[in-house]
């Protein structure tokens, strides 16, 4: 089945506007399509929460190669022409309303893949990847200890669910190339911001593909790439206190132009006195004048180590 043909007939038949408040744009080349289903690895071993779906390009493909697919989708218009038009043509594709944010991605997990990690793939809206992406790493990498202990208590119930704390197995996702160079970049890069520290302590990203803007309808004012995150089953650094080290690494790129010293010193979230941060960084072995985009993970996660004990 052609897929991108198939969506410009749901186009046609019901009239379909893309709506900005939900900033949609629909895929329409089917080179790129290919590109992004071929970088999730999908098989028919795979369940696979689409986010997204829009009118159901991708999801098309997907019924078609994985074992069993689950669409969210918050528009509801979109989920009716979906009901009606596409989940009749797949006895393994199911489609749900609502808002990816307020899903319980466990829960999912739990019901339709036996606690199985699971493969995510999502073309989502520029204005909400990100904070879509750090709320599915933060809550289904399974790196934190709490994060490992709320999988042990909710595990126990069934022999028949497999006992593991990463509930993703990877995020195959369209994203503004601005996002992407961030999340692709390595400490000291200009690229280098909050984002990518995250990115590399839950996983391991890949660039899969650039996608111009002519490859979309309409078509945005930016190029796109997609990406793959690989969810790590240990973080590469260690860290007794995650919530210290991330909220360092957000006061260091807050005032990306400030020093460590100044910027961590300023931070509302952190009540912390220049003087501590001074010889905070002084022990950790860092200029207190140099500049967050310079330290590597590591260095953040031995500052947050130091800095837990004032």
């Amino acid at each position: 089945m052609d897929a991108i043909s198939e969506t410009y007939k749901l186009i046609d038949k019901y009239s379909i506007h893309a709506r900005k408040r939900f900033g949609q744009n629909f895929l329409t080349d089917p080179h790129v399509l290919d590109k992004i289903i071929d970088a999730a690895g999908v098989s028919k071993e795979d369940f696979v929460l689409e986010i997204g779906p829009g009118l159901g390009t991708m999801t098309r493909v997907l019924a078609e190669r994985a074992g069993r697919v689950l669409a969210v989708e918050i528009d509801y218009d979109l989920v009716d022409i979906l009901e009606r038009e596409i989940v009749p043509l797949y006895d393994n594709l199911e489609i749900i309303e609502g808002d990816i944010l307020k899903q319980d991605v466990r829960a999912i997990a739990d019901e339709y893949n036996n606690g199985r990690p699971i493969k995510v793939v999502a073309n989502l809206p520029y204005y909400i990847t990100t904070p879509i992406i750090m709320e599915l790493l933060e809550k289904c990498s399974g790196l934190s200890s709490s994060n490992c202990e709320s999988v042990k208590a909710e595990n126990t119930h069934s022999d028949d669910i497999v006992n593991s704390s990463r509930i993703i197995e990877s995020i195959t996702v369209m994203v503004q190339k601005e996002v992407a160079d961030r999340m692709l970049a390595a400490p000291g890069d200009k690229n280098c911001g909050a984002i990518t520290y995250a990115i590399n302590y839950y996983s391991k990203p890949y660039l899969a593909a650039n996608v111009p803007p002519n490859c979309f309808k309409p078509r945005p004012k930016v190029h796109s790439s997609v990406i793959r995150l690989d969810i790590l089953e240990e973080s590469p650094v260690k860290t007794s206190d995650e919530t210290l080290m991330f909220k360092l690494i957000r006061a260091a790129f807050s005032q990306r132009r400030k020093t460590l010293l100044n910027a961590i010193s300023n931070s509302a979230e952190l009540d912390l006195s220049k003087s501590e941060v001074s010889n905070a960084l002084t022990e950790a072995g860092l200029d207190p004048a140099v500049r967050g985009e310079k330290l590597t993970l590591s260095d953040f996660s031995n500052l947050s180590e130091i800095l837990r004990n004032f």
